[in-house]
């Protein structure tokens, strides 16, 4: 009897404890996913912020400082502006390797960290060689950060919104462009080595701020996986790759010139060509966040061959019209498309290679470093070509226009033969 006394008050203890017990809201569950994701993406664009729009952009309106600081010659500035394109390169082939060896997370955070300390080191002209060595480390740390941050975050993101989660990630970039022609000017006011020490602290706090907020970190080797070792890429995946690569030479004219442009080309002088990087700039921050949303919405590749299409009217329209009015759009529209493009590439990769994260990885890796490549190729090809035109900028922006012109054609070509078959 005893027995089953204590059996009889364990059910009923068990009962009521079920039935009193607090039941979870049908929507919490996709409340606590969604604020996962946005803190992710947060942390992402923190990332992005630190290894690509600063330590890449800030350097700059930092340039005719150095140069009036008698720091380095106008000649070796060009010098270590090219060791942070070597970097990067540099970092988007390392990428993978770092991320099997550590994790992909400790590896966002070690380059954050990086980026921060290349911005110290940078405060003190040491020498050529030691600048040269801390320019190069930040386009590292911006060419790691570039392959892993996404591929990192995207995977807890429902597919309705990795092109939303994806614009945030990259909106950094935006971001860095805006801060080089606002933030900075501000910081030389109070002298060349406090402008290095104000965008050090500012790392520092972005690298503290984000440093918990990424999702747990699965090593690469460590994860299971069902998936074939080797993977035949299709001809739409090659195909993506010289496009982006493609892409990248059509941003060049801007990135580099539309500041010398406006400046000298047409004699409005520098502040006239300051304004119109900062719209460069303020197109680039909401680029990414529209161009994502254009994904989800309407699919990636309907929307990269628009953004092909949009792109080349913008960089071409120098070439028809110099009114303020053409300078405003075409700026505005390809600062977007700088980072913008990003997202849409990525979604693209996601589409080709469905359920494949370790591919899909490795196919956004060979990317960025097709963009890397064909980055660094235009900018010393273009430099070349402009002093041999006599500075002859709308050559720039016509070879600009025919590449992005050159990718819509191969993504038409492709769509048609597809078809066919």
């Amino acid at each position: 009897m005893t027995n089953a006394n204590t059996k009889q008050h364990l059910k009923e203890h068990l009962k009521q404890h079920l039935e009193t017990r607090p039941h979870p809201r049908p929507g919490s569950d996709i409340q606590q996913t969604s604020q996962r994701t946005w803190r992710y993406a947060v942390a992402g664009l923190a990332a992005s912020l630190v290894g690509l729009g600063l330590a890449r952009f800030s350097y700059t309106p930092l340039i005719p400082a150095l140069i009036a600081a008698k720091w380095f010659s106008a000649s070796d500035v060009v010098y270590l502006g090219a060791a942070n394109l070597a970097g990067y390169l540099a970092g988007a082939l390392a990428a993978r390797a770092v991320a099997t060896r550590i994790g992909a997370v400790r590896a966002l955070r070690a380059m954050m960290l990086l980026a921060t300390l290349s911005f110290f080191a940078s405060s003190t002209p040491v020498s050529f060689a030691w600048f040269f060595a801390w320019r190069f480390l930040s386009g590292l740390t911006g060419g790691i950060i570039m392959v892993l941050a996404a591929s990192v975050i995207l995977p807890h993101t429902s597919v309705a919104r990795r092109g939303l989660v994806g614009g945030v990630i990259f909106a950094g970039v935006g971001l860095g462009v805006a801060a080089s022609g606002t933030l900075v000017p501000l910081l030389l006011q109070q002298g060349l080595q406090q402008s290095w020490y104000g965008l050090g602290i500012l790392s520092a706090v972005l690298t503290l701020a984000s440093w918990w907020n990424w999702p747990a970190d699965v090593r690469a080797d460590a994860a299971p996986s069902h998936q074939p070792k080797h993977h035949r890429a299709s001809p739409a995946e090659r195909a993506l790759l010289i496009q982006y690569g493609l892409n990248a030479v059509a941003l060049v004219p801007h990135m580099v010139f539309i500041v010398d442009f406006v400046a000298r080309g047409l004699g409005h002088g520098i502040a006239a060509g300051s304004r119109y990087w900062v719209l460069y700039g303020l197109g680039a921050i909401v680029g990414p966040l529209v161009t994502g949303h254009l994904g989800d919405r309407s699919g990636f590749g309907p929307a990269l061959r628009a953004a092909f299409l949009i792109e080349a009217a913008a960089v071409l329209l120098p070439t028809v019209s110099t009114a303020p009015a053409s300078l405003i759009v075409s700026s505005v529209v390809i600062g977007a498309f700088t980072p913008g493009i990003v997202p849409l590439v990525l979604g693209r990769i996601h589409e080709l290679i469905p359920h494949a994260t370790e591919q899909q990885r490795a196919t956004w890796s060979h990317a960025t470093t097709s963009f890397a490549l064909f980055q660094a190729a235009a900018a010393y090809g273009f430099s070349w070509i402009y002093a041999q035109t006599g500075g002859d900028y709308l050559v720039l922006f016509s070879l600009g226009g025919g590449a992005v012109v050159l990718a819509l054609a191969i993504d038409l070509g492709l769509a048609l033969t597809t078809r066919k078959a």
